[in-house]
């Protein structure tokens, strides 16, 4: 059975999805991308923790609804309960949470990641400065030169998820990463990391963890020597 099979397939009412396009042409979209993914090569690198894989795809749980990196140091899943997804947006997209051993957050410079397409490729560079953080995704095709329904499909295709999708993840990766490594205030954070509002930061990492922000461990802040 080819990975990613069974998932939810993208409807018209999910972030960046154009509302001309139906569902079952996305669904149909997502099963060609997903039909280059080879589950048997994922599966042996994520059974000997293969380092030369960090990146190059994420293993979604079945029974914990977890995702993770393949070099994640937990016990590794029986191979039936898993599948592979290209990136850590496609498998939140299809419901699963990041594993807060293996940090996928901190596997987004991968091939993957970036894209295979040149035109992919560039919408993820845009995406990683932020783009969408204050732009539209019809802008974000303007700006590759193509319409919004094949900037879609395209990400679909290279990528599992929408421009949007990916952006989302982007937000609450780096502020993930921020919260592990800095000292700075989650509102702060929040901006940082290119939400618009506290609040939004707050719905997104409930969304995606199941938690607050606020129930991360922090790292201290320096001693004041002058006091």
């Amino acid at each position: 059975m080819l990975a990613g099979f069974g998932r939810r397939p993208p409807t018209e009412s999910d972030p960046g999805c154009c509302s001309a396009i139906a569902s079952a042409n996305l669904m149909f979209m997502q099963m060609e991308m997903l039909a280059d993914l080879d589950w048997e090569t994922c599966d042996r690198a994520r059974l000997a923790r293969d380092p030369a894989f960090d990146g190059a795809f994420f293993t979604g749980v079945r029974t914990t609804r977890i995702y993770c990196r393949p070099t994640c140091p937990a016990r590794p899943a029986h191979s039936k309960n898993v599948v592979f997804f290209r990136t850590a947006a496609a498998a939140e997209r299809a419901g699963f949470r990041p594993c807060l051993r293996c940090r996928p957050e901190t596997a987004q410079g991968s091939p993957a990641w970036n894209g295979t397409a040149t035109t992919v490729a560039r919408g993820m560079r845009l995406i990683e400065e932020g783009f969408l953080d204050e732009g539209s995704v019809a802008g974000l095709a303007e700006r590759l030169g193509i319409g919004p329904r094949h900037l879609l499909r395209l990400f679909l295709r290279h990528t599992g998820a929408s421009p949007s999708a990916i952006a989302a993840t982007r937000r609450v990766q780096a502020a993930k990463r921020l919260i592990d490594q800095t000292a700075m205030p989650l509102s702060e954070t929040a901006f940082a990391a290119g939400f618009r509002s506290v609040r939004r930061f707050n719905d997104a990492f409930r969304a995606t963890y199941g938690r607050a922000p606020s129930s991360f461990p922090r790292r201290l802040p320096p001693p004041d020597l002058n006091r």
